[in-house]
């Protein structure tokens, strides 16, 4: 049964996984657009997502 539970567990990891490398993706753009129009509270907030998702991303990973 603790087998079937991890297996269940790192498939949830790995959609996760795929979804927050997307989000990162996204993030990036975003605070590209940022640095160009010099939108420092723009780039303030993109950075602060960037962290939450790549601690979230060395969590799963783990």
């Amino acid at each position: 049964m603790k087998q079937v539970i991890n297996v269940l567990k790192r498939k949830d990891g790995e959609k996760r996984l795929a979804v927050i490398r997307l989000e990162v993706d996204y993030e990036l753009a975003t605070l590209y657009d940022a640095i160009i129009e010099n939108d420092e509270t723009k780039k303030t907030e993109c950075i602060q997502k960037l962290e939450k998702l790549r601690q979230e991303m060395v969590l799963l990973e783990a």
